[in-house]
């Protein structure tokens, strides 16, 4: 109960902060346990592996990640995740996991701006959790500058030069 009134508490506050960067410049972070756990495919940083069988909600991530062209790292504990958030590129941070993990995360990338989206467990912490893609959706939108948060890049046809 603690840490999800300070994942609140975080979000209202750099949603006051009104930090607004280019896409390049945001990370989606997401954890493992969005993947299923019986899942044969080995995702590695990147969602690139992924057959999108529709078992679990990362075809949604890739659609997300593609529409407003942000990266989307799938982190699998707290250092990998540190890491991802220390590149130099990466000025904001969408985060998906638990309260218990987005909390120590806050703490710990601190002063850089973290919106934290809370995952859905079904199945008990960290095995195949599930998020609200809207929610997801719109944390990213308003970080992003104005101009940037609604351009869909898979939809654009491809340049025939």
């Amino acid at each position: 109960m603690l840490f999800r009134w300070f994942v609140s508490l975080n979000n209202g506050f750099t949603r006051l902060r009104r930090v607004r960067v280019n896409p390049e410049e945001l990370l989606l972070l997401v954890p493992r346990c969005l993947q299923k756990t019986d899942c044969t495919q080995a995702l590695g940083a990147t969602l690139d592996a992924c057959r999108a069988c529709g078992r679990c909600q990362v075809p949604d991530l890739i659609a997300i990640s593609s529409d407003f062209g942000i990266r989307c790292s799938l982190a699998a504990g707290g250092r990998e995740a540190l890491f991802f958030v220390s590149d130099t590129r990466v000025h904001v941070v969408v985060a998906v996991a638990c309260e218990k993990e987005l909390f120590q995360g806050i703490i710990a990338v601190f002063p850089k701006p973290v919106l934290g989206v809370m995952n859905i467990q079904t199945n008990g912490p960290c095995r195949n959790t599930r998020f609200d893609p809207d929610a997801v959706r719109a944390a990213v939108a308003s970080m992003l500058k104005p101009g940037k948060e609604g351009r869909f890049k898979a939809a654009e046809p491809p340049d025939s030069e």
